[in-house]
């Protein structure tokens, strides 16, 4: 039997989009792409003529009000997220929305509202990928109970890719473009809730330790106005505690990594420069890698569930706007009580 064809609109063809989400799409049966948007008329034409799109659109609109598209992937950094996907949503378009989800949890809410106006279309966010690969095998040693009662978390994504104060500022470090979440927090705390409980209430502190950067588009220095370095302490439903350590500044730092502790046993999974796990249990004498079987090595396919949803083949699991909603929940949180110095309850 003939498969349902889809048709793709992309707007905002970046890196990551280039590199992953084009050729993902494409490696699924009758999935065309048939028409981008990017920031320029002329970027538009260069990534139609790269990757043989027909039809390019010099403003994103005109791409979402196209009736010869079935789906909308959006790109784009996350200043436009929100205002696309309603847009896109409300034009009777599914969406694939990059991550984050939006700038803040505001923006989050308009996002969720909006699906929840059409359940008949498909809405959701690029995953993390962190984890995607040993995801299962983690799964299913919390589920055989390797752990034992949780104790504590430890999320880490402490490195110097903003460690050189005369480098040029990046999106990343524009509150206005990209919104509360710092670095790599939402993309490790959405892994980590594949694997814990959620927080109840958030403690943190952030600062900025190099509060000027070179602007490229200026020629001048301009503010950063995202955090370069931050802590969290949380409590988790069920009573284990949580700690994370999160900054760009961290000569020699960590990597990104997620430990788990228990009253029976300890998983730490390394992230960089390729996943591993590692496991230790009451009585060993040191953590050892773990060779994790093939059947339960997890894998990229972000854009085969997206257009399985679409075709009522599956659900999506990775990663649906309710789940989107529940992480910027954590970074608002996060915002508030680096700002108050207070404790913060969720949810919010």
């Amino acid at each position: 039997m003939a498969k349902q064809n889809v048709r793709i609109g992309i707007v905002g063809a970046g890196a990551n989009t280039r590199a992953r989400h084009i050729p993902g799409f494409r490696a699924v049966e009758s999935v065309e792409i048939v028409s981008v948007a990017n920031r320029t008329p002329e970027s538009s034409k260069r990534v139609s003529r790269e990757f043989d799109i027909p039809h390019t659109y010099g403003d994103w609109r005109e791409l979402v009000a196209d009736d010869r598209i079935d789906a909308v992937m959006i790109g784009t950094w996350p200043d436009l997220h929100c205002e696309v996907t309603c847009a896109a949503l409300a034009a009777g378009k599914h969406v694939l929305c990059e991550a984050r989800m939006a700038r803040n949890l505001d923006e989050a809410r308009k996002m969720a509202a909006a699906s929840a106006q059409h359940p008949e279309l498909v809405a959701q966010i690029v995953p993390s990928p962190f984890g995607l690969a040993c995801g299962p095998f983690v799964q299913s040693l919390i589920r055989d109970r390797f752990l034992g009662e949780l104790r504590e978390l430890v999320v880490l994504g402490a490195d110097d890719i903003f460690w050189d104060y005369s480098s040029p500022l990046h999106w990343r470090q524009d509150q206005q473009i990209s919104g509360q979440n710092i670095l790599a927090l939402g993309i490790l705390h959405e892994t980590a809730l594949r694997w814990t409980p959620a927080p109840v209430r958030v403690f943190a502190q952030s600062t900025i330790f190099e509060p000027e950067r070179p602007n490229l588009q200026t020629s001048e220095y301009s503010a950063v106005s995202v955090p370069d370095s931050v802590q969290i302490i949380t409590q988790l439903e069920g009573g284990a505690r949580g700690m994370y350590h999160i900054s760009g500044i961290t000569l020699f730092g960590p990597g990104k990594q997620i430990h788990l502790y228990g009253s029976r046993g300890t998983i730490r999974v390394e992230f960089e420069p390729e996943e591993r796990v590692l496991v230790g249990h009451h009585g060993d004498a040191t953590m050892r890698p773990v060779e994790i079987p093939e059947e339960q090595i997890g894998r990229w396919r972000v854009e085969e569930e997206f257009v399985g949803a679409i075709r009522q083949e599956e659900p999506v699991t990775l990663t649906d706007f309710a789940t989107g909603e529940r992480y910027m929940q954590f970074v608002e949180a996060v915002a508030r009580s680096s700002a108050s110095g207070a404790a913060v309850d969720l949810p919010l």
